[in-house]
This record gives structure tokens, sequence and C-alpha cells, in this order.
């Protein structure tokens, strides 16, 4: 017995939508991803050629002096390390703090909900300023200190208010059946609640890391000073200003003829920089649409 074959005609207007859509995506992707591809070719060639121009996707004169470079720079191993303390510690604090305070929030019997979103909603447009800031930080002794990159980070509205709508998305007879079975808040927050949270979870992860991992202007502002809390993107910026500073000069010229160039130490420290990130996203990809889109629908 033969079996039929039927096979689905596509109208016009669909294959018109799937060609418009694949060719956008194309373009889309060239867009995004040439920028990086380019930065990467300057950084692996040498400066003096690099100003020449010319170069797109790949070197034309490889070399790794540029690197070598920013890794030799006094400090980077001190900015590193630091980076990524409080990179891991400032991700963890402020993801568990968060948590905690979407879920109270979040519960439907909580007397002050709408009172207290409103007001994590207003801190997010009005703040006292840098100078107050400043003051209050360095009264509390903030200071000069590590825990200046950690406590201050530790709550935020929107990562809250993200992890709050996620939260009430879920369905209230989980919530309802654990406390007939005798479970409290804590047993359903941290056996329930927070097990359905991994999309929103990983997506406030990611936004809170690459928040902690590209700061430089808090180290900068507060622990100025205090050159054993240095991290890793101050100390570039530091690099890169001191480079750009001696384009006209006649260290600038010797480091030229030597193949390094304020372009291609800006693009090396780049790469430096972005690099570490680029790496744990493809991790936590599969978390992060659902997590950003499910958290973000308003109610």
């Amino acid at each position: 017995m033969k079996q039929k074959i039927t096979l689905k005609r596509i109208s016009g207007a669909d294959l018109a939508f799937r060609i418009f859509n694949t060719i956008f995506m194309l373009v889309f992707v060239i867009v995004t991803l040439y920028p990086v591809l380019n930065t990467v070719a300057i950084s692996l060639n040498d400066g003096s050629d690099a100003l020449r121009g010319g170069i797109y996707l790949w070197p034309r004169m490889f070399t790794l002096k540029n690197y070598k470079t920013v890794l030799e720079k006094d400090n980077l191993v001190t900015g590193a390390y630091i980076t990524v303390l409080r990179t891991v510690i400032g991700t963890l604090l402020a993801l568990v703090t968060n948590a905690i305070l979407a879920f109270i929030v979040s519960r439907k019997n909580f007397i002050f909900s709408k009172q207290i979103s409103l007001f994590w909603v207003i801190t997010m447009y009005v703040n006292g300023g840098m100078i107050p800031i400043f003051i209050l930080y360095k009264t509390l002794g903030l200071t000069n200190s590590f825990m200046v990159y950690v406590i201050p980070g530790m709550i935020s509205a929107f990562n809250m208010l993200v992890i709050r709508t996620y939260m009430r998305g879920i369905p209230d007879s989980l919530e309802e059946s654990a406390q007939l079975d005798g479970a409290g808040y804590t047993t359903i927050f941290l056996k329930i609640i927070s097990p359905l949270c991994k999309p929103v979870y990983a997506t406030v992860a990611l936004f809170v890391a690459v928040f902690q991992w590209n700061s430089w202007f808090d180290a900068m502002l507060y622990n100025r000073m205090a050159t054993e809390y240095t991290t890793l993107q101050y100390e570039l910026m530091k690099l890169l200003s001191s480079v750009t500073n001696q384009a006209s000069n006649a260290t600038a010229m010797k480091n030229s003829e030597g193949g390094i160039t304020p372009t291609s130490i800006r693009a090396a420290a780049t790469v430096v920089t972005m690099l570490p990130i680029v790496c744990i996203y493809p991790f936590l990809q599969k978390y992060f649409v659902t997590g950003l889109t499910l958290g973000g629908v308003k109610e």
C-alpha cells in the first residue's frame, strides 16, 4: 500500500517573509560580529602597520606585542584578582538578596507589596547624587576597602522587579500544596520557587556579572589611593589614557616604531576585557531569553 506524502504548500506571503527574515538576520549577524572580529584582527596586528588601514577580519602583520604590553602593566595581576573576586562575590550576594526580596514582595498575602514595589521603582529614577553618596560611603567606612564593590550593588530595583514578576507567574497551587504538607516559607523558597526560577536567576546573574566585570569608575572614585583594591578595568583605563596622552611625544614615536600604537593597545585591552564574558555567556544563553522574556512581562 502506497503511502501518500502531502507537501505543505507555502503561500507567497510566507515565502517572502522567510526570505526577508533570513536576509535580515544574516545582515544583523554581520553588522554585530564584524566590529568584534575587526578589533581582534587589529589587536593581533603590528600597530605601525595598522595605521595604514585596510585591516578587516585578518591581521596583515601578526604580532603579540600589543597583548604583551597590556599584560605587563603594573598592578594588572592584582587588578585581575580583585575583579574576579568582586564579580563572583558580588554576583552571588546580589542574586541571593534580590531573590529573597522578590520572594517576599511576590507573595499575594504580603500587605505592603504595592507600596514597597513603588518605593523600589522611585529609586530607579532618583538618587542622592555623587557627592552625598561618596560622603555616605566614607562615613560607613566603605572607601579604601573591598566591600565598596559588593555592598552597594547587593540590592537592585530592576533586578528585584524582574525576579518578582517571574515568581508571580508561578502557579499558587504549588505553594498551597506545600503549605498543606507543612512546609514553611523557607522550604517553599528553597525547594519549590528557586528551582523553577533558574532562567531568571541566570539572567540576573549575567546582568550583575557583566556590571561587576566592567566597572572601573567606583575603583577610581572610592579606592584610588588603595592600589591593593584596584581593578582590571581601572588599570586598563589608565593604560589607555597614558598611551593616548603620549601620542605626540618621543616615547609614542618610539613605541610606534616598535609596532605599538594607541589604536593597537586599545584593541588588545578591549579583547582582554570582553573575553571572559564572551566565554561565560554560552553557558547561560539557554536561560537568558526565557528569563528575560518571562521576567519582563508586566502585569
